[in-house]
C-alpha cells in the first residue's frame, strides 16, 4: 500500500478545521437532497416506493465500489425492516449470479455517474425480463438512467474530499436515499415493533423489543394477599416469594396496594405484629400492562428507583417483573 509519511505531527487546529469542513460539506449535500423533493424528486420517489411495495419478490440491490458498499447496507436495512432484499455484485452477476434475480423481483441500482460498465449485464437482464429497475444516480442522462423504470436523481454537489475524488458526500446521499426508501416502505407496510423483533431476536435490540409478558412471573409465583391480611402473614409471603414485595388486592381481585421491603424498613419503629397490610402498604402502586416493551419497563424501574413492577390487566395483578428479569435478557 502506498502511504505518504508526514514530516511532522498533524496540527490540531487544522485537523478540527478539516473535520468541520467535511461535516459542513456533507450537511450541504443533504440539504440539497432535501430541496430536491420540492423540485421534482417527490413523484419519482413515491413511484419507487410504490414499485417496491407492489412486488411479490425481493429487492435486488446492486452497485460497484463505494456505491456497492452502500448498497450492501441498504439491502440489510430493507431486509431488517420488512422488505426482503439482498445485494448482488454486478461482476458476479455477469458470471452466473443473474440467476439469483427472478421476474417478480425489483432491482435497485446505485451509481453516482450512471455509467458504471459493470452494471451493463444487470441492466440488460432487467430489460429482457421486464424487471422493474430503480436507479439512484446523479447522471440523469446516463446509460443507467435511460434504461431505468424510475430514476431517483441525486443533486450534483461537492465531495467533502478536498480533491473532489474520494466518494464522500455522494455516498452519504446514496445512503440517506436508501434509508428514506426503507423507512417509507416500513411505514407503508405498517411495520411494528413486534415485526422488528422478529428480524432482531438477538442482542440489546432484541432484548429491548421483548414484551413484559415474555418475562413476567405469573400464576402462583405472584406474591398476593388480600386487604386486611396481618403483617406477619404478609412478611411470610414476601420472604417466600423473594421479589421484595407483596401485592395487596381488594375483594374483587383488583390491586389496592403493595408492601415492599422499603415499607417494612420505614415501619420498623412500629409493632408490625399488631398491624395489617392496610396500615403499611403503599396505595396506588406503579403497575404496567403485559404488552409494555421491556425497554420501557426498565426505564420506569430506573426512574422510580424500585426493583420490581406489578403487571396488571383490568386493574388485576397478573404478573410481576423484577429488575433481574430485565437484566437477564439484556434489556437493563
Amino acid at each position: 500500500m502506498l502511504r505518504q509519511k508526514t514530516n511532522s505531527a498533524p496540527d490540531r487546529d487544522q485537523i478540527v478545521q478539516s473535520a468541520t469542513r467535511t461535516l459542513a460539506t456533507e450537511a450541504a449535500g443533504l440539504a440539497s437532497l432535501t430541496e430536491s423533493f420540492a423540485n421534482g424528486l417527490a413523484d419519482p420517489f413515491a413511484a419507487a416506493v410504490g414499485t417496491l411495495a407492489g412486488i411479490t419478490g425481493r429487492v435486488i440491490v446492486t452497485g460497484v465500489g463505494k456505491s456497492g458498499h452502500i448498497g450492501s447496507k441498504i439491502a440489510a436495512t430493507l431486509a431488517s425492516t420488512g422488505t426482503p432484499a439482498f445485494f448482488v455484485h454486478p461482476a458476479e452477476a455477469n458470471h452466473g449470479d443473474l440467476g439469483m434475480i427472478a421476474e417478480d423481483d425489483a432491482i435497485l441500482a446505485i451509481s453516482w455517474s450512471g455509467e458504471t460498465a459493470e452494471l451493463g449485464g444487470i441492466i440488460a437482464y432487467a430489460r429482457r425480463f421486464s424487471i422493474p429497475l430503480i436507479a439512484i444516480t446523479s447522471g440523469t442522462q446516463s446509460a443507467l438512467a435511460r434504461e431505468a423504470t424510475v430514476v431517483l436523481a441525486l443533486p450534483k454537489v461537492a465531495e467533502a474530499c478536498p480533491h473532489g475524488l474520494a466518494p464522500t458526500t455522494s455516498t452519504l446521499m446514496q445512503l440517506v436515499m436508501g434509508d428514506a426508501l426503507a423507512v417509507a416502505l416500513l411505514e407503508a407496510r405498517g411495520f411494528t415493533p413486534d415485526h422488528f423483533k422478529t428480524f432482531h431476536p438477538g442482542g440489546k435490540l432484541g432484548a429491548s423489543l421483548t414484551h413484559v409478558r415474555d418475562l413476567m412471573h405469573s400464576g402462583d409465583e405472584v406474591p398476593t394477599v388480600p386487604l386486611g391480611t396481618a403483617m406477619t402473614d404478609a412478611v411470610h409471603v414476601l420472604s417466600k416469594k423473594r421479589f421484595g414485595c407483596v401485592c395487596v388486592v381488594d375483594g374483587g381481585g383488583r390491586l389496592a396496594g403493595i408492601v415492599t421491603d422499603g415499607d417494612l424498613a420505614r415501619n420498623l419503629h412500629r409493632n408490625l405484629a399488631a398491624l395489617s397490610v392496610d396500615d403499611v402498604m403503599t396505595r396506588t402502586p406503579k403497575s404496567v400492562p403485559p404488552d409494555m416493551l421491556a425497554a420501557t419497563a426498565t426505564g420506569i424501574i430506573n426512574e422510580k428507583g424500585i426493583s420490581a413492577l406489578v403487571v396488571c390487566e383490568n386493574d388485576r395483578p397478573v404478573g410481576i417483573v423484577h429488575f433481574h428479569d430485565l437484566l437477564r435478557v439484556g434489556a437493563a
